[in-house]
């Protein structure tokens, strides 16, 4: 079971399978068309020789039928049991045969035995039967209707008592030959064949091992390049590789790439969120330590001797900077991951329906016109609808505290099937931002107005969301009058029926 999972005992045994297989069926038809060859050529052989005997017959004035053998030129004719026999038959008035009226002296007291079949004058017939011995002789036969002193021949007649046509009797010539030599010829061509099949067979067995061990060769390199890899010793798979297995080591590579890139990302984003957590929590650490001593208070830590409710203020303050922070980070963790995902898609239409309906109650004092433009329902996002959820959440939530009455969203699908966005706009009717100001707006913690609450911290998160995913949000005026804050995201492809 270990070879078999092997792929080279795989590839080794389907190579000698398919080659025994083929190699036996091509023994099969050469073997069968060497014997119908040699047959063909014996039985063209023995025909010859029936028409020497032919040739040789004379029918005297009596009507009875005569062979001179010195006619004949194959010496085997008079030696016994030479395995070259001719023999001479008259058919009787009732139809029946006089079998060996005239024989070759190579039959000595044997007879050729024929079926009993009918033959067109002159037609020759070829039949294998048993001959002197119990030797497997093949017959050829003719059949002659010869009147007396070489009358003339006519066609034969099979119901006309043993005469054909004016009272010409009928005769049968038989010439025999032992098939033993043609036999022992195929039996020497078979095993010649086998032996060179099996021959061929292990040629083509051997070429397979080497065709293996050439072809898998790569694969020693790649475990090679792996041991390599798992050691320390590269960061990468490295190497010559065929031009069928680089692709593998390219996307492998890649991926090593990528991941490398997310482990970076990670130490970043941990750094990033310890160092942003140090200031509020030292704030805390002094805020509690001047608690305790009240003489050695900072000035940015409670006056001594303050009480427990200031204390708790300010640790609510830095708790909160510290959610924030958090949050933030995770938003980005979360983001990058989700990009790692094949295949994310997050629809954009309920989505943004929802939002509206949150944000609607959220600013509901300010009795805001919130509403979007008609969304196509195969509209979607190629990615988290979390992280969609919290870009356009900052978006509309921004848009709600500096509109005077409408804030209006928008979502669509551009570009091609290959490489399709998608566009979201929010818009609002409020005093909107300097053009020389909008890009100090998307820096972390910039607010440009201390006199709306907020942590400057929104606008900051959806750019550097859409970052990650590999857009980009833009800042630009309103048509009506305030801002458009425009969010240019990848699109997930149409979903399937």
């Amino acid at each position: 079971m270990k070879r078999l999972r092997s792929l080279r005992w795989r590839l080794l045994l389907a190579t000698v399978a398919a080659g025994l297989l083929a190699l036996a069926l091509a023994g099969v038809l050469l073997a069968g068309l060497f014997r119908d060859q040699v047959m063909r050529q014996f039985g063209l052989a023995l025909t010859a020789q029936l028409d020497q005997v032919t040739a040789a017959l004379d029918i005297d004035a009596r009507g009875e039928a005569h062979i001179d053998a010195t006619t004949l030129s194959d010496p085997r004719w008079q030696r016994p049991l030479s395995g070259l026999y001719w023999q001479v038959d008259r058919r009787r008035p009732d139809g029946s045969w006089q079998r060996g009226l005239l024989r070759s002296r190579s039959l000595w007291d044997a007879e050729l035995q024929a079926p009993q079949d009918l033959l067109a004058d002159g037609s020759v017939h070829l039949h294998e039967a048993a001959g002197p011995a119990g030797a497997r002789l093949l017959l050829a036969e003719r059949s002659l209707h010869v009147g007396a002193s070489g009358g003339d021949t006519a066609n034969s007649d099979g119901g006309n008592g043993g005469a054909g046509p004016q009272g010409a009797p009928t005769w049968r010539l038989l010439v025999g030959a032992d098939l033993h030599e043609t036999d022992e010829a195929v039996q020497r061509f078979n095993g010649s064949l086998l032996a060179s099949l099996a021959l061929l067979l292990l040629l083509l067995a051997a070429a397979a091992i080497a065709q293996v061990r050439v072809g898998l060769a790569p694969l020693r390199g790649l475990q090679a390049a792996l041991t390599a890899l798992r050691q320390g010793r590269t960061s990468h798979l490295e190497g010559r590789f065929p031009t069928e297995v680089q692709p593998l080591i390219d996307d492998f590579n890649a991926v090593l790439d990528r991941h490398a890139e997310g482990i970076a990302r990670a130490r970043t984003q941990a750094g990033n969120l310890a160092h942003a957590l140090k200031t509020p929590l030292a704030v805390m650490a002094q805020a509690a330590e001047a608690a305790q001593r009240p003489t050695q208070a900072a000035p940015a830590t409670p006056t001594p001797g303050a009480s427990a409710q200031e204390l708790a203020g300010v640790v609510r303050q830095q708790v909160d900077v510290a959610r924030r922070q958090v949050d933030r980070h995770l938003s980005r963790a979360r983001a990058a991951a989700a990009r790692e995902v094949p295949g994310a898609r997050c629809a954009v239409e309920p989505l943004l329906a929802g939002l509206l309906r949150v944000m609607a109650r959220v600013h509901a004092e300010r009795g805001l016109q919130l509403h979007s433009e008609p969304i196509d329902a195969g509209c979607a996002f190629a990615g988290d609808a979390q992280d969609l959820q919290e870009m356009v959440g900052n978006l509309i939530d921004n848009a709600c505290k500096w509109a005077r009455q409408a804030v209006t969203l928008r979502a669509r699908i551009a570009g091609g099937a290959e490489g399709a966005r998608l566009q979201l706009q929010v818009d609002d009717d409020g005093p909107g931002i300097d053009p020389a100001l909008r890009e100090r707006a998307l820096t972390r913690g910039e607010r440009l107005d201390e006199a709306v609450p907020g942590s400057g911290l929104g606008l900051a998160i959806v750019q550097e969301l859409a970052q990650l995913y590999g857009g980009q949000l833009t800042l630009g005026p309103s048509p009506a009058g305030g801002l458009r804050a425009e969010l240019d995201l990848p699109a997930a492809p149409p979903a399937a029926p």
